[in-house]
Order: structure tokens, then sequence, then C-alpha cells
């Protein structure tokens, strides 16, 4: 029983926590509910979840704070609930350090493949060895660290396994599938704006300006590539 994955789920929706618990339940994941944000703070400190899930909009503490206090005592995956299904409000979900997003109303079933994916990330993947350089940007492949003139690029960890990847495979085109299915699961390997949100943040986040592709080079229709010698160019952002 010990070895299931634990779950916490906080919305203020009674029958929004008994439907997640019913689906999750059935695929083998143990579940602990809160009616809140001030809750979930609680029961995350009492039982240390493997994941949590949060709707956004909630009285008191909303979904987005509790996720960072959260992450202020410890690394955990988190996927955010919320009705809003706009593809700004689920950029901005991400942005915002989540681990996913999912829309309401949801699928049972894909909600538990969307925390099963999730999961995947979290057990981590094999790092490689060696650092790769690209200009003052250094990804340590050993360390699994990532720093820009010196200083500690924060990513999340999802960021990190995207960027791990692409890193791994320096100078090779990554195919769009590959990466979804690598980083997030066979059930994502269709997801391609998905995948165009999570590069964008990592080029944000490596120095690229607005509209540049920076050391990620886009092949449309294709993948990516991680350039080692990066040089100026005309690229979709």
């Amino acid at each position: 029983m010990g070895a299931q994955p634990l779950v916490l789920v906080a919305d203020d929706e009674p029958r929004i926590t008994k439907l997640v618990s019913i689906a999750l339940a059935a695929e083998g994941f143990r579940v602990v509910t809160a009616g809140g944000g001030e809750d979930a703070l609680a029961k995350a400190e009492e039982v240390r979840p493997d994941i949590v899930l949060l709707d956004i909009v909630m009285p008191g503490l909303d979904g987005i704070e509790v996720m960072r206090r959260l992450r202020e005592r410890r690394p955990v995956p988190v996927i955010l609930l919320s009705a809003r299904t706009s593809t700004a409000d689920k950029a901005t979900g991400l942005d915002l350090g989540a681990d996913d997003y999912v829309a309401k109303p949801f699928h049972p079933d894909e909600l538990a493949a969307r925390v099963r994916a999730v999961m995947r990330r979290a057990s981590g993947m094999t790092p490689g060895a060696g650092v790769v350089r690209l200009g003052d940007v250094e990804i340590d492949l050993e360390r699994r660290t990532v720093t820009k003139a010196g200083q500690l690029v924060a990513l999340s960890r999802t960021e990190w396994l995207l960027l791990q990847h692409l890193a791994a495979n320096a100078g090779k085109v990554v195919l769009h599938t590959e990466l979804l299915t690598k980083v997030w699961g066979p059930e994502y390997r269709d997801d391609l704006q998905y995948l165009r949100v999570w590069v964008s943040r990592i080029r944000r986040k490596l120095g690229a300006k607005p509209g540049a592709p920076g050391p990620i080079r886009t092949f449309q229709g294709i993948g990516y590539l991680l350039d080692v010698d990066p040089a100026p160019a005309s690229d979709e952002g």
C-alpha cells in the first residue's frame, strides 16, 4: 500500500474532489483531498504527497499561492486545474511553474494519464555525462545544473528534462514526437502547441531575445536542435 503514489487533490468543489479521487484510486493511486488552500498546505505537510493537483480558483489561498508555498518547502510536482481553457491561460499556468495544466471539465482517464506522465518526469531521466557549452551558457548533464555567465539559471523539473534531452543530442535535430514522448509520455506525442510553450520558456531563460530562437533552433514540421555553436539566424520563436 505504501508503495502506491500519494496524490493530494485540493478543490473547493466536493464533486470535483470526489470524481478525481474515484478516478485516481481506480488507477492505483492513493488520494488525500483538501477543500481549500490552507487545508491543502496542512495536508501536504502532514502526508508529504508525491504529486499535488490544485484548483486555481479557491477561497482564501488560490492554487497559485499554494503552489508557491509548497515549492518553498520542498520540490513537488504540481498540476493546476482550471475552468479557464484558453491557450493564454494554460501558458500563464505553466509560466508560473506548474508541471501541467488541465482544463475543466476533464475526462477522468485523461487526468489519470497526465498524473502518470508528470510522475514519470518527476522520477527523472538517466542523466548524460559532461558539460554542453553554448556561448556563456553551460549545461552540466551530470550535476543537472544550468548556468549563464556564471549565474545559476532556475529551471522547473519539466524545463530541465526537456533541455536535458536536447543537450544530450546537441547538434542533432530531435523530432517533436520524440521530445513529447520522452519528456511527457506517449499520450502527448501530437501536442505540438504544448511543446512550443515549453521551448519558448527555455529560450527566454537561456537569454534569447523576444522572437529569436537563441541556441534552440526550430526545424518547421520536424523538431528542434540545440546549437552548440549558435550563429545569428532568422527563426520562429
